[in-house]
């Protein structure tokens, strides 16, 4: 019976793998649409959504009968819990790459060389994904706290990239509905960073037994 338990949790790990590089890929989409002006790239990002929606199903079903079917207590009980909270993170995630590519196919947006910390977000927000998830896997606390600790990174560079559109305002190189969807956008990558931490608030958990809020209680 443990055996055919392990066998299902290695695939837990295996499908929240897939989602996580799901996710990757649509964020690296959106972004590489922003910078490049890429309608297709922006489809490809709102048609990853779609399959994301669709692995978090996948993984909510297995998470339920691993609950159901083998009743698990302790840490594997903390390890599935922890999967089903983070799966809703990832689908907002995704969502919300879907919603920098909206932006980008309806308005015909393309960052410029004045707003290149828009692309540091970006790589930044995919790393943490990454970084993540296979914290999970690996049953990594030291990573999963490096994430946790990177989200500032992605919040500075999100204060930075407010001022680069401020000051294209200021030079006239930008009107303002311009400078309003990338605001929109850099919101966007920041709240994906803050996804990603919350992934790893509940990797801890997985290890742990503790959560950062509930800590705070």
């Amino acid at each position: 019976m443990r055996n055919k338990f392990d066998e299902q949790l290695l695939l837990l790990n295996d499908e929240l793998n897939e989602m996580g590089a799901l996710c990757e890929s649509a964020i690296a989409a959106s972004a590489k649409a922003l910078l490049s002006g890429d309608k297709a790239l922006a489809e490809q990002a709102i048609s990853l959504d779609n399959e994301i929606d669709q692995q978090e199903k996948v993984i909510e079903t297995l998470c339920l009968k691993l609950l159901l079917q083998q009743q698990p207590v302790a840490r594997d009980l903390r390890q599935i819990s922890s999967a089903l909270k983070m799966i809703t993170d990832m689908e907002r995630i995704g969502d919300q790459a879907a919603d920098i590519a909206e932006i980008v196919r309806e308005t015909h947006l393309k960052a410029s060389d004045r707003t290149a910390h828009i692309g540091e977000m970006a790589k930044s927000t995919i790393k943490m994904v990454t970084d993540s998830v296979e914290a999970f896997v690996h049953q990594d606390l030291e990573t999963a706290r490096a994430v946790m600790a990177y989200d500032d990174i992605v919040d500075r560079l999100f204060q930075v990239v407010k001022s680069e559109v401020i000051a294209l305002i200021a030079s006239g190189h930008a009107d303002a509905e311009y400078a309003v969807d990338l605001l929109m956008i850099a919101k966007y990558f920041e709240r994906i960073g803050d996804h990603a931490t919350n992934i790893a608030e509940w990797v801890e958990y997985a290890i742990t037994g503790i959560h950062k809020d509930s800590s705070k209680e």
